[in-house]
């Protein structure tokens, strides 16, 4: 860590509105990283997973 930070840039409540909204994350393991590069490629499959349950 450095000895001081320079927040004069700072912009106050950024993600306020993103936060109080809620947050989901899940960790990978890094095999499953692999193969799943992005939120879209994890929810796409996730999606087909629960469209055949649901037949």
């Amino acid at each position: 860590m450095l000895d001081e930070y320079d927040f004069s840039q700072a912009v106050i409540g950024k993600y306020a509105k993103q936060y109080a909204e809620g947050t989901n994350i899940v960790v990978l393991d890094p095999d499953v990283a692999k193969v799943f590069t992005d939120s879209a490629a994890v929810n796409q499959a996730l999606r087909q997973i629960i469209e055949q349950r649901s037949r």
